[in-house]
């Protein structure tokens, strides 16, 4: 067929379909601004529940210094040796409170557990929002085998898109070139239908909830 012939053809069916046009089915859909019913739980409790029904690890902690106190019985109890960090607000926290087992690591090689902070959490469903702004960019959360994410209460969302939303108004500018979204620990049925946990990122997730306001 030449390219002539082609373009007539595209030309015709162009114009079909906008003499044509199919209303669509349900208008109204358009103008729903909330497809979900509000649950009688807090975000905070909802987040808790759906992230850990998806193998993900919560811990709650009132402040900061049980989050320091938290993370160190964490290292005793599985063994770590460090904790690997490119997040500048978490290296500085470690300094000042002389945690020697939380250290900057800007090369990633051989890192075994990674920390880092999160954009925001969405309750909905359990996951967590990371971008190429933050200071570990696209990296930690792909190399590290186990990924420890510090958040605070003012970072909780309900939905996907009020998290889009919290994004635009943290960068007015314009969004990060990446935007990930995670929801519990990586995993992939794609051989032989058996369900592998840790293939294209983490194999353990945990989120470290701070009450109090970033």
């Amino acid at each position: 067929m030449s390219s002539q012939s082609r373009e007539k053809i595209l030309g015709k069916i162009k114009t079909a379909l906008q003499e044509s046009s199919v209303p669509m089915p349900f208008p109204e859909a358009d103008k729903a601004t909330d497809f979900f019913v509000e649950d009688a739980i807090s975000p905070e409790e909802k987040f808790a529940a759906e992230f850990s029904k998806l193998g993900g690890k919560y811990v709650y902690c009132s402040n900061e210094l049980e989050l320091f106190s938290q993370l160190e019985a964490l290292c005793d109890a599985m063994k770590w040796k460090q904790i690997h960090t490119l997040d500048s607000y978490l290296n500085q926290l470690a300094q000042e409170h002389q945690l020697d087992y939380i250290t900057r690591d800007n090369t990633l090689q051989n890192i075994e557990v990674g920390i880092s902070l999160t954009e925001c959490l969405v309750a909905r469903t359990g996951s967590v929002i990371m971008s190429s702004a933050m200071d570990y960019g696209r990296r930690l959360p792909v190399y590290a085998p186990i990924h420890i994410v510090v958040a605070y209460a003012n970072q909780v969302v309900w939905n996907i898109s009020d998290a889009i939303e919290y994004l635009q108004k943290k960068y007015p500018k314009g969004l990060p070139s990446m935007i990930a979204l995670t929801t519990g620990p990586s995993r992939t049925a794609d051989i032989e239908k058996t369900l592998v946990v840790g293939v294209h990122g983490p194999k353990e997730v945990y989120v470290f909830f701070v009450d109090k306001q970033a």
